[in-house]
């Protein structure tokens, strides 16, 4: 699950995905302030668009937000109240993590990659980078396998020329984070960021 907010961007509106579902194979069912949408043939729910959401609870941040039992309640008030009952879950983990690049080293058949090892708590990752600053030492942001970026992209493993990558280093750009650097780079945080810890939470405190 992926939560979106920007008030001053997209006005009063929470954008709630679910799932991946390409654009031409969507469909939408407006209820009053939420809208359901939906796979025109399976019709599995692939996310809700909830407009007024400040009339159904009280949405602090803005971007994307941290996935917590407050903001699951307010979700499901809105759905219920205007006629939706689906209901949606807390999610047992987080999909982004803050991650302690533990090891760096050149692709071997890729000259602007790097295969990296990250630690993201108890688990190990190799993931495949493309940034020019990612190094070892860092505290990065990782989307894990399964997560769903801002844009829709799901997070899967795969290979990189060759090289197994289960996860993602995300930019700030990525994560539609407030006051993005426009310079292309992952997200280097700072020291007081706890290895293995939800990402999103820590950010928005």
């Amino acid at each position: 699950m992926n939560v979106f907010y920007n008030k001053q961007g997209i006005g009063d509106t929470l954008l709630v995905s679910l799932k991946e579902i390409d654009k031409d194979r969507r469909a939408v069912e407006r209820k009053g302030d939420a809208a359901r949408l939906y796979h025109k043939d399976s019709g599995d729910t692939a996310g809700y668009h909830i407009f007024n959401v400040s009339e159904y609870g009280n949405i602090k941040e803005s971007g994307m937000l941290p996935i917590t039992g407050e903001l699951i309640d307010t979700i499901q008030t809105a759905l219920k109240v205007n006629g939706f009952e689906e209901t949606l879950e807390l999610p047992e983990n987080p999909s982004f993590v803050v991650g302690m690049v533990k090891d760096k080293k050149k692709h071997p058949d890729a000259d602007k990659l790097s295969v990296c090892q990250v630690e993201t708590g108890q688990e190990t990752h190799q993931i495949v980078c493309g940034a020019p600053n990612v190094d070892k030492g860092q505290k990065v942001v990782v989307a894990l396998p399964g997560a769903v970026m801002p844009t829709g992209m799901k997070i899967k493993k795969s290979k990189l020329r060759g090289v197994a990558s289960n996860g993602m280093i995300c930019s700030a750009k990525e994560l539609v984070l407030q006051d993005a650097p426009k310079e292309k780079g992952i997200l280097v945080l700072d020291d007081h960021y706890e290895t293995g810890s939800d990402f999103l939470l820590q950010y928005h405190r």
